[in-house]
């Protein structure tokens, strides 16, 4: 008989890993780690958060790249030391509220 799966905050494991808030992303990675780690689940199980970890990384990466780049867009600079200013996509799902 399988184990119960672990338990995910806020029902997220309903959502994909792009409509996760970053926090909830990386918290349900953590738990999915600490879970793989201690080793009490059967082999099918494990891949199966294997794989939604793998998501919830790629995930997250893709949205830390994307905060690098407007901070590197932000605090650009011209030959003469000037601020440079230009324009940068965002989100359209709201994420990008400050």
């Amino acid at each position: 008989m399988t184990q119960p799966r672990p338990p995910s905050p806020e029902g997220t494991e309903a959502r994909s890993p792009g409509e996760l808030p970053f926090e909830g992303a990386i918290k349900r990675l953590t738990e999915i780690v600490q879970t793989l780690e201690r080793g009490e689940i059967p082999l099918e199980e494990s891949l199966r958060l294997f794989e939604e970890g793998i998501k919830l990384s790629r995930s997250s990466q893709q949205r830390l790249d994307a905060a690098e780049k407007r901070v590197e867009q932000l605090l650009a600079v011209d030959a003469q030391g000037q601020p440079r200013t230009a324009p940068f996509e965002t989100d359209s799902n709201g994420d990008d509220e400050r």
